[in-house]
């Protein structure tokens, strides 16, 4: 509850303020609910049962009825549990059920009762009407989209301002031109007309969110994305209601503007080779590696005698868990890999006093001063919110009061000492929550995620250029490694590969089981056998999804919500298998492209030039990628053995000036 006001009345007869029964005495509250934010007033003999809660029902013509709403709905609203399933459902607060035209008056119950009760979502107000100074006690009328009027509200205890100041906080309001009792909400300007015309407002104030913040809203289940795409395309009238999904592909692409990923051929360059993959050979795993490997593998002061042997062995088996606490400080580089025993415990006694420190900066910040410090509030209040939603089904992190989540919280708000231009970015809790399961240790846990941060730094920025050049390159290997695929994704207006976006956002946090998370970490903290071997782990994924995908002509809609449905059904070890297979067969190219073994970072005198301008050539088609491919098919035995089902290709992109 961000604001609570008492002695706000309805006058339910107007012109009739004598009349004490006309005078509905409530409660106003303003509720951040997840990252939903509402406007509550209920009278006092209600605010105890949220089974009460009324909504404005509103038709075409704007005519008001008041409709009870179903107490399972209503519940949901008020203190329903917090998770990623639930992190973006809407808060349903205007219904749509037709009314036959009336004077506008409110409906009494059946029990002769008046029941005013309302609650609407920011993302619905339209505008806010207030009265002039000295005209007697305060009053408000919200105007919600399409023009429905809710009832005013009177302030017979103070005035409206603090509201409105409350309010302003997460909406923007402007005085209207024609009146300058009325507050407009601001909408955003960034998006098309034709989108703006192509969702209902509920729908709308969910997609307005992914443009404004596509992070957070990527931190929920993307079903719920697809689901009001789907809703909204398939109605009851589809001859009115359906668009092209080239709209909804440009939005996305417009949320992260400059990522123009091989949509259309351009002109320039011209195909001059073909390259024949070869097959993806069989590959098998091995057992964890164990604590006595691990041992023999160190000499008297502690020191690791074989770093790539010991590499070699985590990524083919992972860890035993007895061993994450102490060689995750090594994978992530928090401890150095030719350190003695001696000389770590002296880093962690430094480490120690540092990381004291810096939480001693924002430990130490009065309440006067965090009120003159916007962004440190508004990093706090992300945190706060977070962190109460990460990983709860975990033992570590269930539970109220849980020792767990004050370390979250601490350590997050620590990093924005160590970091205070980034700060805090929804996302980074989920980094984070494994890594303090595994250090169980405040301190060990801080700079073990500063070291996982450095490597993600990119993906939580501003301007999303990690993001971009992740799936500009993601790009790239999936057209080399099977051009059919790309060219079906693109006729399907899903090339963007967007829906890959939270993958690589956390590193597949949300995609796979807590333990296999756990897992998968590790293998990839080798930094073998390749460069950016998680985008190979996106082409296995994919790869693996292919034949479902386009045997059953998936459109837009439906590989979305497919490729989202995937979260926690994933094998671990079999795409692990499957991703290595695939870097064996670019490998072993003797005519890998040139962009591809840039972005694997492998050193091969035989790789084809991209271009024959050299270096600059090649990073400036990196940056800007396009369909530049043809393909020749080619067979390919995926991991396990056996033959895919759908006939893969392999293409070229070696390139020259046209």
């Amino acid at each position: 509850v961000v604001y609570e006001q008492e002695g706000v009345f309805i006058h339910s007869s107007c012109g009739k303020n004598d009349d004490q029964d006309s005078l509905i005495a409530g409660i106003l509250r303003v509720i951040e609910k997840e990252n939903e934010v509402v406007v509550d007033w209920r009278p006092l003999d209600e605010t105890l049962d949220t089974s009460n809660i009324l909504c404005a029902g509103k038709d075409s013509s704007s005519v008001v009825e008041w409709t009870q709403t179903p107490k399972e709905k209503c519940s949901r609203g008020a203190d329903r549990p917090s998770s990623y399933e639930a992190e973006w459902d809407m808060v349903t607060t205007v219904s749509f059920k037709k009314k036959p035209h009336s004077n506008g008056d409110a409906t009494a119950h059946a029990n002769g009762e008046s029941k005013w009760s309302f609650l609407f979502s920011l993302t619905d107000l339209k505008s806010i009407k207030q009265n002039k100074e000295g005209m007697g006690w305060s009053y408000l009328v919200f105007c919600l989209k399409d023009d429905v009027k809710l009832p005013a509200l009177h302030f017979h205890r103070g005035d409206s301002k603090p509201l409105i100041k409350c309010l302003e906080k997460h909406i923007a309001l402007s005085e209207s031109p024609h009146d300058e009792r009325v507050l407009l909400v601001k909408t955003q300007k960034s998006l098309s007309q034709s989108f703006e015309n192509l969702f209902d407002e509920t729908s709308y104030g969910l997609l307005q969110k992914w443009k404004k913040d596509p992070y957070i809203v990527t931190m929920g289940k993307f079903s719920k994305v697809t689901n009001y795409i789907v809703g909204s395309l398939r109605s009851s009238d589809p001859s009115n209601q359906r668009r092209p999904p080239s709209e909804m592909a440009d939005f996305f692409n417009d949320t992260i503007p400059g990522l123009k990923i091989n949509q259309q051929e351009e002109p320039g360059f011209e195909v001059i080779t073909r390259i024949d993959l070869g097959k993806q050979p069989e590959v098998s795993r091995r057992e964890p590696v164990s604590a006595e490997e691990w041992a023999k593998n160190m000499d008297s002061e502690g020191r690791i005698l074989d770093v790539d042997y010991i590499k070699q062995l985590i990524f083919k088996g992972g860890l035993c868990h007895t061993l994450r606490k102490e060689a995750w400080k090594f994978l992530l580089g928090y401890f150095p890999w030719n350190s003695t025993k001696e000389e770590r415990v002296n880093l962690q006694k430094r480490k120690t006093d540092e990381y004291f420190r810096m939480k001693l900066q924002w430990k130490s910040v009065s309440e006067e001063q965090e009120k003159r410090n916007s962004r440190l509030r508004d990093y706090r209040s992300l945190i706060e919110k977070d962190v109460n939603r990460t990983d709860r089904t975990n033992k570590f992190y269930e539970g109220e009061d849980n020792p767990g989540l004050i370390l979250l919280h601490d350590i997050l708000m620590t990093y924005c000492m160590y970091d205070f231009d980034l700060g805090y970015v929804q996302g980074m809790s989920d980094l984070l929550s494994p890594v303090l399961y595994v250090m169980e240790n405040e301190v060990d846990a801080f700079w073990c995620f500063v070291s996982y941060m450095d490597q993600m730094h990119q993906n939580f920025e501003e301007q999303m250029q990690g993001m971009k050049t992740q799936l500009i390159q993601l790009s790239h290997l999936l057209r080399l490694l099977d051009s059919g695929f790309c060219s079906y994704l693109e006729s399907q207006d899903s090339g963007y590969l967007y829906f890959c976006f939270r993958w690589l956002l956390i590193r597949f946090k949300r995609e796979f089981s807590f333990q296999d998370i756990l897992r998968l970490w590790e293998v990839m903290w080798t930094e073998l056998p390749c460069q950016n071997f998680h985008l190979l782990l996106c082409c296995a994924i994919l790869e693996s999804e292919k034949q479902q995908i386009m045997d059953k002509h998936y459109g837009f809609n439906e590989i979305l919500k497919h490729i989202n449905e995937l979260s926690m059904k994933i094998d671990v070890e079999y795409i692990l298998c499957k991703a290595e297979a695939i870097s064996m067969q670019m490998m072993n190219c003797k005519e890998l492209p040139q962009t591809v073994s840039e972005i694997l970072g492998i050193e091969n005198s035989s790789v084809t030039p991209d271009s024959d301008t050299g270096e600059d050539e090649s990073a400036a088609e990196l940056s800007c990628p396009t369909s530049l491919y043809q393909s020749v098919s080619t067979p390919v035995v995926a991991a396990n053995g056996t033959r895919d089902g759908a006939q893969q290709t392999a293409e070229t992109q070696s390139l020259t000036p046209a």
